[in-house]
């Protein structure tokens, strides 16, 4: 991509002044938790698209209308990050979004990570998800999801960026020390 931040040291910068940025990456990446930290450094609101956006309780999916009108309420406002997948939204985030943060971790890592939390919040609903959606173990067919995301998802999420934010910077953190080096760049304190 053509508006890549490859230093941590320009990511912080950008992320000084920025007041709407666009979280994404694979399932299991650590992308709510480190938008969480990321809202609290910065002082703006954290949006989790899967709690605010995709699920009402007991896995019921929103329509897609309904989704994309709560969407687009949320970037009307000055002061987000907004944490979720769902490429086919990026026409409305993207437009509004000072930096896009992509989560990029190794699939390994992600695995490893949604079976962890299936065990940790299991029956339980996550913070970052709707009310009432309780979490299971993972079935096959979202580790495949897990496995194939970089070859099925990322070309959409490219093809996104290319035609709706073009001119927004990009940093991709591929590993838990990028997140922790920009965190303390931001908050010596983190």
């Amino acid at each position: 991509m053509h508006n890549d931040i490859t230093a941590i040291e320009d990511a912080a910068e950008v992320l000084r002044a920025a007041r709407r940025v666009v979280v994404f990456g694979c399932s299991g990446g650590g992308k709510s938790t480190f938008s969480q930290k990321l809202a609290r450094v910065i002082g703006v609101r954290y949006v989790s698209m899967d709690r605010e956006v995709f699920w009402l309780p007991g896995w019921t999916s929103r329509a897609r209308s309904e989704q994309r009108q709560l969407i687009a309420q949320i970037v009307a406002e000055n002061h987000w990050i907004i944490d979720g997948n769902n490429p086919s939204s990026l026409d409305l985030r993207l437009p509004r979004a000072d930096l896009v943060v992509w989560v990029r971790m190794p699939r390994w890592l992600c695995l490893w990570n949604i079976v962890k939390r299936g065990f940790m919040y299991r029956g339980k609903t996550r913070p970052d998800m709707a009310p009432g959606c309780l979490e299971q173990m993972p079935d096959w067919q979202f580790i495949s999801y897990v496995w194939n995301f970089e070859r099925d998802d990322v070309p959409e999420f490219m093809e996104g960026i290319r035609r709706h934010g073009a001119s927004v910077p990009v940093v991709q953190l591929k590993s838990r020390a990028d997140m922790a080096r920009l965190l303390q760049r931001l908050d010596p304190a983190h």
